[in-house]
């Protein structure tokens, strides 16, 4: 029995030295590989013109309050300038960049996403 316990300690002294392997952790906030440039599932046959990509809008609740969109990795307010154009107009799904007489709406692309016009509450209501 003193025998079975020793062999049995030996071994498992013998299993914690080897080395862990562990598995590398996701960033869960990173964002999917087809939406980050050079990323992998990147699509091939996307036109190298498709323009900027619109990849969130986050509008305050209170009259006034803050507008920030995020335009290919970079975070920008209503008003500010993007590329040379200015951020005219944020709605819920859409940001308008206008630049002289040139308007250009980005569209927030979530498909199986898309909330009703209320957003998160009117969607936990219905």
């Amino acid at each position: 029995m003193k025998r079975a316990c020793l062999a049995v300690f030996a071994l498992a002294a013998a299993a914690s030295c080897l080395p862990a392997a562990a598995q590398a952790l996701r960033d869960p906030t990173r964002p999917p590989a087809v939406l980050v440039p050079g990323g992998a599932g990147t699509r091939a046959a996307a036109p190298a013109s498709s323009g900027p990509q619109l990849q969130s809008i986050l509008i305050a609740r209170q009259p006034g309050g803050r507008h920030v969109a995020v335009i290919d990795g970079e975070t920008v307010r209503l008003g500010d300038s993007y590329r040379g154009a200015r951020v005219a107009r944020m709605t819920p799904n859409e940001v308008e960049l206008v630049r002289g007489s040139e308007r250009r709406v980005l569209k927030l692309n979530a498909p199986g996403n898309a909330l009703p016009a209320g957003g998160i509450e009117r969607a936990r209501k219905d």
